[in-house]
């Protein structure tokens, strides 16, 4: 690749046609062979596939299991029967069920050590997550 920088000026003052002058006239030669330079961009090319994999594959790791599949609705409803927030009780307990694979204490007052999945979880303060 050819590389030259030229300034243009009149002959003289009052004349109109100008005359070029090359300042800098640089031969560039390539660095890397083209060979070279394929190997690196398939190895570009392959590393952005490989990101592009993971970061999708990050969205299609099964996510919890659908409450209703298991029967948490009804499941909930018996256990939240007696509550006082049923709406709160019904929403944890469906989270509860999904993530427990269904199981729920069979009650409004049964013992949560029927399900351990259910009675072990835990909220941000350490409370009881499930109702």
């Amino acid at each position: 690749m050819n590389l030259a920088v030229y300034i243009y000026w009149p002959i003289s003052p009052t004349h109109s046609n100008y005359k070029y002058s090359s300042l800098l006239h640089h031969h560039h030669q390539p660095t890397q062979s083209l060979h070279t330079l394929k190997k690196k961009m398939k190895v570009s090319f392959a590393v952005l596939l490989l990101l592009a994999l993971l970061f999708t594959s990050a969205y299609a790791i099964s996510p919890a299991p659908s409450p209703s599949r298991f029967g948490c609705d009804k499941k909930c409803a018996l256990r939240c029967s007696k509550s006082g927030w049923k709406d709160r009780c019904l929403k944890y307990c469906g989270i509860c069920c999904g993530k427990c694979n269904g199981c729920v204490p069979s009650g409004p007052y049964a013992p949560k050590a029927q399900c351990p999945c259910y009675r072990d979880m835990k909220n941000p303060k350490g409370r009881d997550k499930c109702p």
